[in-house]
């Protein structure tokens, strides 16, 4: 029996991508706590969740 696959982080980029948004309307949304945060991993380093992403661009954040 095998473990599940981690869970993969976006750049913005991907995030971008994925979602058809800006940059400046991503970290907008993050600031009205309308979009998932995002994980820092170091100083200029910051990923988002796949899961989240995914979860929001559905619709069905809670």
């Amino acid at each position: 029996m095998s473990a599940p696959p981690p869970e993969r982080l976006l750049t913005i980029r991907e995030v971008m991508a994925r979602t058809s948004l800006s940059r400046s309307y991503i970290y907008a949304l993050m600031r009205k706590g309308a979009f998932p945060d995002q994980r820092k991993l170091g100083h200029k380093c910051a990923r988002w969740r796949e899961s989240e992403v995914d979860a929001w661009a559905r619709g069905s954040v809670t």
